[in-house]
């Protein structure tokens, strides 16, 4: 049979996994996706992704591609990979694409969210989020994401260990936001039947770009909060880009808030 490129969206909760990439005697993402594509046609198949996700960090739109000679229809490909996936990981599309498709150099931009959650009870239920019971300033961190946008050299807010020369990528939206300004419903009923909302407790950002540097959006994250509770102002951003030096920048931010949302082709 001719082969053929098939391109797959996968969704997965990353807390239990080493990251994307296959890494000797850890568990990973890529690897679960390469067994069970395997398995399911009968010989070892590579599956490339298009965004190398940290560890503990999750995806409702990571793609990856695979190429294959099976007679097994396009259709079928997304159910029948996910039964031979583990339950935080699910294929949720799969599609045929030209074979000079390229799954990382054509993509377009792609969409990160992280979540912070500030109220005082450990939200136990909800694992994929910051636990920061903080008072953040959301207009003030709007302020200095702002000064994020455009083509930039975001060298600072690198990973000290990403030794890429060419640390200039282009961030196309910041967003700081809390629940209730998305207009969304979060109310608990307590014990005593009073209704307590709990919109302002849920903090989003939303950063996309078209494409990132090694741990630079939870660098991004961690110095915004910097921002928000008032240990550094707006403006500072200005210094630490022009710095281009990661000691400049905040602490990094957990991985666990970190999700990647949608890569646009």
């Amino acid at each position: 049979m001719a082969l053929r490129n098939i391109k797959l969206t996968i969704t997965y909760d990353g807390t239990r996994y080493h990251g994307w990439q296959i890494q000797p005697g850890k568990r990973t993402i890529q690897a679960e996706l390469v067994n069970a594509v395997s398995e399911l046609l009968g010989w070892r198949t590579n599956v490339t992704g298009a965004s190398r996700t940290d560890a503990g960090v999750s995806a409702l739109g990571q793609v990856a591609l695979i190429q294959i000679d099976s007679p097994i229809p396009t259709k079928n490909f997304a159910k029948a990979i996910t039964d031979r996936l583990p339950a935080d990981i699910a294929v949720t599309e799969a599609v045929d694409v030209p074979m000079g498709f390229n799954v990382i150099g054509d993509a377009e931009c792609k969409l990160y969210r992280y979540t912070i959650f500030t109220g005082r009870a450990r939200p136990v239920l909800v694992h994929q989020c910051w636990h920061l019971p903080e008072k953040l300033d959301i207009p003030l961190m709007n302020q200095a994401a702002q000064l994020l946008l455009g083509k930039k050299d975001f060298k600072s807010f690198a990973a000290a260990d990403d030794h890429r020369t060419d640390s200039v990528r282009t961030i196309l939206r910041c967003d700081v936001y809390s629940s209730c300004d998305k207009n969304t419903k979060y109310e608990i009923r307590t014990t005593n039947d009073e209704i307590r909302n709990t919109n302002d407790d849920w903090i989003f950002i939303d950063v996309e770009g078209d494409k990132f540097l090694y741990n630079m959006v939870r660098n991004i994250v961690g110095t915004l909060v910097e921002v928000g509770v008032g240990r550094m102002k707006p403006e500072k951003i200005i210094e630490i880009i022009e710095a281009k030096d990661r000691r400049a920048a905040g602490p990094i931010a957990p991985p666990e808030g970190l999700c990647l949302m949608w890569i646009k082709y």
